[in-house]
Formats: C-alpha cells, structure tokens, sequence
C-alpha cells in the first residue's frame, strides 16, 4: 500500500472501501474512501484517520513514507467513526504528543472511546507544526456539530473533512482524473448536506471573507480538488440556493397499475407544458437516486395507491427520507388510486403538507381502475403544475 503525494510536504496516506454499497440508507454502489493525510513538517502531523476495519492500510501508506511513530501531532476534523475510527488504535501505536479537535470533537471523541487527552482549537486558532502553520475554521453542522475545517497556510491547502467530498471509490486520487466526481458530488449533497443548506450559505460566507483561495481541497471522502478547487464551491452555493427549474419529478408506487396511469398521464401533460419530467417508481429507484434527482426540481408529484388503510410501504420509506432532506422551493400535487377505502391517502396529504411543498392542484384519486375522465383530468394537472412552474422559474 503506497501513499500519494499531493504537494511537496502531504501525502495522501487513506483507504479505498471498494465494497462499501450503503451509507446510513444513502446507497453508495461505487464504494467510498476514507482519505487521510499526513504532512511531513518538522513536527509531522496527521489529518485525521479511517474508519477502523482499514486501520492497517493507513498505516501501511503512512509506513511507505515514515515510522508512524514519528508522527508529532494528530489533528480530528471530523469525529463520526468512518474518520475517527482508526484514532484510538493510532494513538496507542504511534503516541503522538498532541492531539486536536474542536471543542464539539473533543466531547464527541471521549462520547465515542472514552477519556483521552485531546486539546481544543476553535475558529481563528493556529498551531505551529515547525516550518509552517495549520489555522482552524469551525463548520459546525457540516455536517456534524464537531466538523471543523484545517488550513495548512504555506502549502495553501485546505483539508475539509465530509464537507467538498463524495462516495467513490476509485484508484484514481484526483479531481481531474475521473469523470465520475461531478455525478457524486452531487448525489453527496443531496443526500448528506442538503438538510443543511442555510447553514452552507452563512459558512461559505463567512469562509469568503477570510480571503483564502486553496490550492488545493483535500475532502475527507473522494477525490482531492486541484483543478480549480474553487468549483466545488461554486456548487456548494448554487446547490444550498435550490433556486428551482422547470423540472418536475413524480415520485409512485403503484399496485394493480392504476397509480401507475395516472402517473403517466402527468407526466405527459407536464411534458406537453414544456416541463422537464423524470418518473421514479419508488420499489425500482433507491431513495437516494430521487433525492439527487430532486435537487434541482422546482415541482415534485407523489402518488401511491391505498394499503392496510395506509401508504404502499416503499412510498412510505421515501417520504419519510426526503422529509428528513428538509428540501425547499418545491410546488406540486399528489394522486394515487384506492378499493374500498379511502382513507389513506390522507398520509400522502399529510406527509406533503410536512415537506412545505406549495400545492397547486387538488390532489386526484380514482377508485380502482381509473376512467377516461381520471386520465383526462390526471393529464391536465401536469399541464396546470407545468404552467404554475414556468411562471416560478422565470
């Protein structure tokens, strides 16, 4: 296992997870990195770990470069465990003198492995690693209340833990190697960052106002940004906007069919109103596909058919996951189809009055199969929503 130099002083000393295909029900079918870094200063310092299961490969590219037990200083950026896992070991390997993390960091590594000795840096702090310097900037909620980002100064390279990163698994290290980083990126924040959106805002912000511009954006999972390492910001901004589009997504799961008609006729009277339509069956499509195809959309359209008085389960499953997105600038509608009891297509009613979306048609139910008269109407609310939505988006 080698490492990979990424400036004259920090290597890329992480693990590839090839086999990784499912993060906290976020599906990840091209794997993940768990990237750590190691800077060689005077005092040799170690930006974060791995999560524990790849302790050893860590410690085989560090080893490819120096004794392990060189390593001075060890800085947390982040402390879920896929980062913080491999810490305790590390830490009874190589017994650096110093160890960081935010004051946040601090209480969550002593939650997570019990008492250690940690010390705490905060927004505005520096530390001398010996022939240069890291200085800290606090992005709580990004996406935990611990994240923090770590600024190598003379190399100009900021490391940024989950914040810039993707799932993908790769041999290849960086941005301007592979083709596929834009696809993940943007299933990242659909999936992961989205929910904080107002918070990206206020941190890019303040971020621009320390006036720095990396070199390069080393993430915790994925590629490493060198090529134009500001585009990935520039996305983070227009994705925490959800400024929206004239792009309408319905999202069902149909029984015997007839949600599934209705479903198809909005989607042809959306067309027909020149709105861009992506159809998601909630059973075939993993709920983290709808939500990057969601981030972008301006209307959304939810249909199910009726279940032991209830939702069908897989649309159930994905209300419940895009609630927790909490995505905003969305209007629409709902339908969907029910036998002998209407009564649960009022949690299809309830679940879109939770995700704050604007209705701007009735919602359409038809009992059974539908009729002429369900398909007509059903193609005139993806004309309605299709019309609603052009006037929002230009």
């Amino acid at each position: 296992m080698k490492a990979v130099k990424i400036s004259e002083k920090v290597y890329w000393v992480g693990a590839i997870d090839w086999n990784l295909s499912d993060f906290h029900g976020y599906s990840t079918q091209r794997g993940s990195t768990y990237n750590a870094y190691l800077i060689l200063s005077d005092k040799p310092t170690l930006i974060d770990t791995v999560k524990a299961p790849f302790y050893n490969e860590m410690m085989e590219r560090i080893s490819d470069i120096i004794d392990p037990k060189k390593i001075e200083i060890l800085i947390s950026n982040h402390s879920e465990m896929d980062h913080s896992g491999g810490i305790p070991q590390f830490i009874k390997d190589a017994n650096p003198k110093e160890v960081y993390a935010s004051p946040m960091g601090e209480k969550a590594l002593k939650n997570h492995f019990g008492e250690m000795d940690i010390k705490t840096v905060k927004t505005g702090d520096s530390i001398d690693i010996g022939g240069d310097k890291l200085s800290f900037i606090e992005s709580k909620m990004l996406h935990w209340p611990d994240s923090m980002i770590s600024h190598l100064e003379k190399e100009n390279i900021l490391f940024t833990n989950d914040i810039f990163g993707m799932h993908l698994a790769s041999d290849k290290r960086f941005d301007d190697e592979t083709a596929a980083w834009m696809y993940e990126a943007e299933k990242y924040y659909a999936n992961i960052v989205l929910p904080y959106s107002d918070i990206v805002l206020r941190f890019l912000d303040a971020f621009a106002k320390t006036n720095i511009t990396p070199k390069i954006i080393a993430p915790d999972h994925g590629p490493i940004w060198r090529d134009n390492p500001m585009k990935i910001v520039s996305l983070y901004k227009k994705w925490a906007e959800q400024k929206p589009t004239n792009k309408a997504v319905i999202i069902y799961d149909t029984m015997w069919k007839s949600t599934e008609s209705l479903a198809l006729q909005i989607a042809d009277g959306l067309a027909s109103g020149g709105t861009t339509v992506r159809v998601m069956n909630a059973t075939r499509y993993n709920r983290s596909d709808i939500a990057i195809e969601i981030l972008d959309a301006g209307a959304i359209v939810l249909g199910s058919p009726v279940i032991n008085n209830g939702l069908y389960p897989a649309m159930g499953d994905i209300l419940t996951y895009l609630k927790g997105l909490k995505k905003k600038n969305l209007i629409g509608s709902t339908f969907g189809s029910y036998g002998w009891g209407k009564n649960g297509t009022a949690d299809l009613e309830r679940f879109f009055d939770e995700l704050k979306i604007e209705r701007v048609a009735d919602g359409l139910y038809c009992n059974y199969v539908p009729t002429k008269e369900d398909l007509k109407n059903a193609f005139d609310m993806g004309v309605n929503i299709a019309k609603k939505l052009k006037e929002k988006t230009q």
